[in-house]
């Protein structure tokens, strides 16, 4: 029988990661405390790309559980851009006057270690009811000041083709959104799952746009699969945007960085944000300064075209909301800008 018949499972537990040369034997007891904490997911199409003599490997750091996810930080929180506090109805998220999260799911193909909504995300709950997916768009029909709906999760494109078109229809029905964005590492972690059933399905009636960001950290992430998958969904109408977080060990290389964006745009991917890491329990080892961050932004300006130049961007802590903070070139007290060899100009 063909692969395609019996696809690989899906990496979830510590013995499967030892049976996959991910972890060494002996060190599943030091691991089973992480993987018990926080949910794990390895889909074969990342598992491949790991370099098993490589314990450092920047795809492994990313979703393979280490015992650095057990220090919790002084400054840590179990939901550290403050979601709870903008939900007026369950799986929604309202915290800009113009736009809404929507969070039907809780699944996710792959579970990052760095995620922060690690606390939410791979536990029992697996998402929204019908009932409570009608109480969220009767919410965003309440408030016609919202225009867009961002549906996230988890992973909404592991909703089934049916279950986008049915949530794509009922959003489309409200006459004020003017646009649909779906947030997915599906293309990446698990591309097949990137049909032309769900491409139809993501495409929405006139006067309705629809986007889609996803989330990529490492150039290695764009496998022959992911991008066949963003191939099908550039080629199906479906404008793309890529978010990635900036990672201590992943990406902090103004080289890598460069590689990924050209990589993306290459593949019809627009870079959007690049996200400085939240205070999520766990994650401290991953986290870098802002200083550090502004530094390799700088490093990439002149080296890359505008339209491979991400928004460098925080999420404030406990919600008020993200912020850019890329590095300033203009100097108000001498009237100069700062060009991208460091030379200052008058204007």
């Amino acid at each position: 029988m063909s692969s395609a018949s019996h696809p690989r499972p899906t990496l979830r537990k510590i013995a499967d990661l030892v049976a996959a040369g991910l972890i060494a034997p002996g060190d599943e007891a030091a691991l089973a405390a992480a993987a018990a904490r926080f949910a794990v997911a390895v889909p074969p199409v990342l598992a491949d790309l790991i370099d098993r003599d490589d314990p450092h490997d920047p795809i492994r750091r990313q979703f393979v559980p280490g015992t650095a996810e057990l220090a919790d930080l002084p400054e840590d929180r179990d939901d550290p851009i403050g979601d709870a506090a903008y939900s007026p109805v369950a799986g929604l998220v309202h915290r800009y006057p113009d736009r809404v999260l929507l969070k039907p799911i809780l699944v996710c193909p792959v579970y990052c270690r760095f995620c922060f909504r690690r606390e939410q995300v791979g536990g029992g709950q697996a998402g929204l009811s019908a009932r409570q997916i009608d109480d969220a768009l009767a919410y965003v029909a309440a408030n016609p000041a919202i225009s867009e709906v961002i549906v996230t999760g988890g992973d909404p494109l592991m909703l089934s083709a049916a279950r986008i078109k049915s949530l794509t229809e009922k959003v489309a029905a409200i006459a004020h959104v003017e646009t649909l964005r779906w947030h997915s590492r599906v293309p990446v972690a698990d591309p097949a799952r990137v049909t032309p059933a769900l491409v139809r399905a993501l495409r929405p009636p006139p006067g309705m746009g629809v986007w889609l960001a996803i989330h990529v950290n490492h150039p290695r992430e764009l496998s022959d699969p992911a991008r066949a998958a963003l191939g099908r969904l550039a080629d199906g109408g479906i404008p793309l945007l890529g978010q990635t977080v900036l990672l201590r060990g992943v990406n902090d290389d103004a080289a890598v960085l460069e590689s990924l964006f050209r990589a993306l745009i290459r593949n019809r991917v627009k870079p959007y944000y690049l996200h400085h890491p939240d205070r999520a329990r766990g994650t401290g080892h991953f986290r870098m300064t802002v200083a550090e961050g502004r530094a390799l932004v700088r490093a990439l300006r002149g080296r890359l075209s505008g339209i491979a130049q991400p928004t460098y961007v925080l999420d404030i802590p406990g919600g008020a909301g993200k912020v850019p903070i890329a590095p300033d070139y203009w100097d108000a007290g001498s009237g100069t800008v700062e060009d991208w060899n460091g030379e200052r100009h008058r204007y």
